[in-house]
């Protein structure tokens, strides 16, 4: 039990912990900063029901998994891979984020507000919602982090969906805002998801 429980479990496990746990409060502390502590509830965090039977599924399957199949987990390359994967996941959320300021929400606005710009700047000079990529690789990493194959396709494939119906939905309101702005932007810059325009 000592062997298979060691130094490999304790580093991924203590990763992984770490990754979410700097996600949701750096969420939260940039919600506060940028909307202003009375605007923002505990739903900043982030942490929905589903998000926590995904998380819980995949640390399962790693206690599973590093119970019966050991050598799965000694990839340290593959380990190595996912945690720049959530490095650089967190990184562009986060760049995402503090360059949109205020005009970065968690809730998709249907109404135009006057702080509301249209940012072309920074990291979104490169994709449309660096949030949502940055997002993907992050949770998508986590799961390669721990060299978890279920998780990571399981992961990989509902934070698509997700995001692939969620950006038209959004894009349609920024149209609505910015008009041929938007249409234009839209043309020249990727959205960031694979195969989403």
């Amino acid at each position: 039990m000592k062997e298979v429980f060691g130094y490999t479990s304790c580093r991924q496990i203590s990763e992984m912990l770490f990754s979410i746990a700097f996600f949701h409060v750096s969420e939260y502390t940039l919600a506060i900063i940028f909307h202003g502590k009375s605007n923002v509830t505990l739903k900043s965090l982030l942490i929905s029901k589903n998000y926590l039977v995904a998380m819980i599924f995949s640390l399962l399957e790693y206690l599973v998994e590093i119970y019966l199949f050991p050598g799965l987990k000694e990839h340290w390359w593959i380990s190595n891979f996912g945690l720049a994967m959530v490095v650089i996941g967190e990184s562009i959320r986060k760049l995402a984020i503090i360059t949109a300021g205020r005009a970065f929400t968690h809730q998709i606005k249907v109404d135009h507000e006057e702080h509301h710009e249209l940012v072309r700047h920074g990291v979104y000079g490169f994709v449309r919602h660096p949030g949502y990529s940055g997002f993907l690789m992050w949770s998508v990493g986590t799961q390669i982090m721990l060299c978890n194959p279920i998780s990571m396709v399981a992961f990989a494939l509902v934070v698509w969906r997700f995001f692939s119906q969620r950006i038209p939905y959004e894009e349609y309101f920024l149209e609505q805002f910015f008009g041929s702005r938007y249409e234009v932007y839209a043309e020249q810059v990727p959205s960031g998801i694979p195969f989403v325009n």
